[in-house]
C-alpha cells in the first residue's frame, strides 16, 4: 500500500511514518515545515518529504491519505481530497488498523508522564526479552529513536504506545486513544488541559471514560489512586480489573521512599525489591510504579522490572543537561503545564540543593496561548530563584494572547519577560554566576536557545 501522510514532521506522525515503512508500505508526505531532525530522519527511511500542502501531490496517486492532526478545513491538498472523493482517514485509525491489530497493545495515558513512562516500560520489556514495538512521544535514550515495530526483526506481540487524549483529527472529534484497543491501559494521572478543545475538566474525564471502555474483560487498567478524577471515571463503570498505584494505604502498588535515588516497591503490603537509579522527583517513582505494574501484567517479574529500572536512561527533553560552561550548567525539559513545571523545578531543587536555579519559560502549547492557566505560571516557579520568560503579546500564530510581564510579576524582581531572544539569553547570561542551574522549559525548540546561551557563557 501507498500511504501520503498530510503533516508527516509532527512527532506522531513521523513515528506513524517509520512503522509504516518499516511494515512494507510505500510512503510519502509533506508538512508546512520540512526540517531536521525529523526530516533527516524520515529521509534516512527513505521517505520522500514534499515541503508545503499543494495540490499537486494529487499526482502521486497513493492508496490512502492519512490526515495529521495539524490539517484543517481550507488546507488546500485536504480540500482536493474531499472534492474527489478520495480515500483518506487520520493517524490514529490508520496506527490501529495497520500497525495494532492483533498485539497486546499497552497504552500510557495521563496529562502529565506519558512519554517517560511509556519510555521506561517499554525498556522493561526490551531487558525482558519481550523485543516490544512501541511509538513514544520522545526519545528513550535507551533506544535512540522513537518508534519501532519490534526489537529483533521477528513480529513482536507486544506493543508499547503512548496514548493521548487529544482529538484525532478535524473529521473525528474523539481522542487519539480510543483508536488504540489497549489491553493494558495506564492512567497516570488527570488533570485540566488542552483548553483549545475541552471546556472543563468533565469533559476530559469523558474521554477517558472511553477509553475504559475499549479495554477487554481480560485486560487491566493501571490507575494513580492518588487522583481524584481517575477515581470518578472508574466510578463511571470498568468492565476490567482494575490495580491502583501511589496510594498511602497498603493497597496495590505503593513505595517507601529511602533517598532521590532508592525507593522500596510494595504490592498489596509485600516488598518486590529496591529500585536504584539516577532519576530524580516523585513523579517519576510514580511513573516507575506504572510501569512495573504494566510489566508484570504480560509476565513480567517485579523483580525482573525493578532491574531493569536501575539501567533506565531516561528520555532527551526530560531534565537532559545540555552543557556546562564555567561552572553554569544548562538543562533541557519539556515541561509546560504549570503542575509539570512546578514539579520539574522541585526536583531540580532536591537535586541541587541551595545552588540557584534560573528558570527559562516558554509558554507555548495551545492551552498557554490562551492563557488558561496564566494564574497559575508564578506558583509553579516559586523554587526558581530567578525566572526569565519569553512570549510576545499579540495576535500572531505564536503570539501569547496575554501578557507575559503581568502574569509574572507576582514573582516581584525575581521574574521578567522577553520578546526578543537575543535580550532573553543576553540577560541570562548577564546574570548567571558559577554553580548556577539555568532549567529551560518548552514543548518546542525555542528558537535554540539552549546553545545560544551556552554559546554566550563561553564567551
Amino acid at each position: 500500500m501507498h500511504i501520503h501522510i498530510l503533516g508527516v514532521c509532527g512527532t506522531f506522525m513521523g513515528g506513524l511514518a517509520v512503522l509504516a515503512k518499516a511494515a512494507g508500505h510505500t510512503v510519502t508526505g509533506c508538512d508546512a515545515n520540512v526540517y531536521p531532525p525529523m526530516s533527516t530522519q524520515l529521509e534516512a527511511q527513505g521517505i520522500k518529504l514534499i515541503e508545503g500542502f499543494g495540490t499537486e501531490q494529487l499526482d502521486l496517486e497513493p492508496d490512502l491519505y492519512v490526515i495529521g492532526n495539524v490539517v484543517s478545513r481550507g488546507n488546500p491538498l485536504m480540500e482536493e481530497i474531499l472534492n474527489r472523493g478520495l480515500p483518506y482517514t487520520s493517524g490514529p485509525q490508520w496506527i490501529g488498523e495497520h500497525i495494532l491489530q492483533g498485539k497486546w497493545v499497552l497504552a500510557v495515558a495521563g496529562t502529565h508522564g506519558k512519554t517517560t513512562t511509556s519510555s521506561m516500560l517499554a525498556w522493561i520489556l526490551e531487558d525482558a526479552g519481550y523485543d516490544p514495538g512501541f511509538l513514544i512521544g520522545g526519545v528513550p535514550m535507551n533506544f535512540g529513536i522513537s518508534a519501532r515495530l519490534s526489537g529483533t526483526g521477528r513480529e513482536s506481540s507486544f506493543f508499547v504506545i503512548e496514548a493521548d487524549e487529544y482529538d484525532t483529527a478535524f473529521f473525528d472529534k474523539r481522542s487519539k486513544f480510543v483508536h488504540y484497543r489497549a489491553k493494558t491501559a495506564i492512567l497516570n494521572n488527570l488533570e485540566y488541559d488542552h483548553a483549545d478543545i475541552f471546556p472543563d475538566l468533565a469533559a476530559i474525564e469523558t474521554q477517558f471514560h472511553h477509553l475504559v471502555r475499549t479495554v477487554p474483560g481480560v485486560g487491566r487498567m493501571i490507575a494513580n489512586a492518588r487522583e481524584e478524577s481517575l477515581q470518578r471515571v472508574i466510578k463511571r463503570g470498568c468492565w476490567s480489573e482494575t490495580e491502583w498505584f501511589g496510594s498511602k494505604e497498603q493497597d496495590g502498588w505503593t513505595m517507601t521512599t529511602h533517598d532521590d535515588d532508592t525507593f522500596d516497591v510494595f504490592f498489596n503490603g509485600e516488598k518486590q525489591g529496591t529500585v536504584q537509579w539516577p532519576l530524580n522527583g516523585e513523579h517519576n517513582r510514580m511513573n516507575a510504579l506504572a510501569a512495573i505494574a504494566a510489566a508484570r501484567h504480560v509476565g513480567v517479574l517485579p523483580a525482573q522490572a525493578i532491574a531493569s529500572l536501575g539501567q533506565f536512561e531516561n528520555v532527551k527533553r526530560r531534565m537532559e543537561l545540555r552543557g556546562v560552561v564555567n561552572d553554569i550548567a544548562v538543562y533541557d525539559d519539556f515541561a509546560h503545564h504549570p503542575t509539570a513545571i512546578a514539579t520539574t523545578v522541585a526536583g531540580l531543587r532536591k537535586k541541587v540543593g541551595t545552588a540557584r536555579i534560573l528558570a527559562v519559560l516558554e509558554p507555548r502549547s495551545n492551552t498557554m496561548k490562551l492563557g488558561t492557566m496564566k494564574a497559575a505560571l508564578p506558583g509553579s516557579l516559586l523554587d526558581a530563584d530567578l525566572v526569565f520568560g519569553y512570549g510576545a503579546s499579540g495576535n500572531g500564530k505564536d503570539a501569547l494572547g496575554w501578557d507575559l510581564a503581568e502574569a509574572l510579576a507576582p514573582l516581584g524582581d525575581r521574574g521578567s519577560a522577553f520578546s526578543d531572544l537575543n535580550a532573553l539569553v543576553a540577560a541570562i547570561a548577564k546574570n548567571a554566576q558559577p554553580g548556577d542551574q539555568i532549567l529551560v522549559m518548552s514543548n518546542g525548540g525555542f528558537g535554540g536557545v539552549h546553545q545560544k546561551i551556552l554559546d554566550v557563557l563561553a564567551q
